[in-house]
């Protein structure tokens, strides 16, 4: 599948980007090469090769242990020491560049 000028255009609208005409058909050649990389990437005769559950087995995981068990050194447990005080409302607004005193006020951002 080749990606178009059309298709370009139509995402950078979806992300309100403006793309210069010289920016556009970077776009569209990167991406193209991008997928061409990807075809080349199915071509390969991949038959043989085991799948792999995890990439992480290379740092020393417990080969021995099941499912989840393995990565159990990846978690930690949560620390209960008692809540801590959040910022006061009026320190957390005090450098707002607006605000009605409770919340934030912030411009909109979509306007279509």
């Amino acid at each position: 599948m080749k990606v178009t000028e059309k298709d370009v255009a139509y995402v950078a609208d979806l992300a309100n980007l403006e793309l210069g005409e010289a920016e556009r058909t970077r776009m569209v050649r990167d991406l193209n090469s991008i997928l061409g990389y990807i075809d080349n990437l199915n071509e390969l005769d991949t038959a043989n090769v085991p799948p792999m559950a995890q990439v992480s087995d290379r740092f020393g995981v417990d080969q021995a242990k099941q499912g989840s068990e393995r990565f159990a050194y990846a978690r930690r447990e949560d620390i209960h020491e008692g809540l801590r005080k959040s910022l006061p409302r009026e320190q957390a607004l005090a450098n707002a560049p607006e605000s009605d005193g409770t919340f934030f006020k912030v411009p909109k951002v979509i306007e279509r």
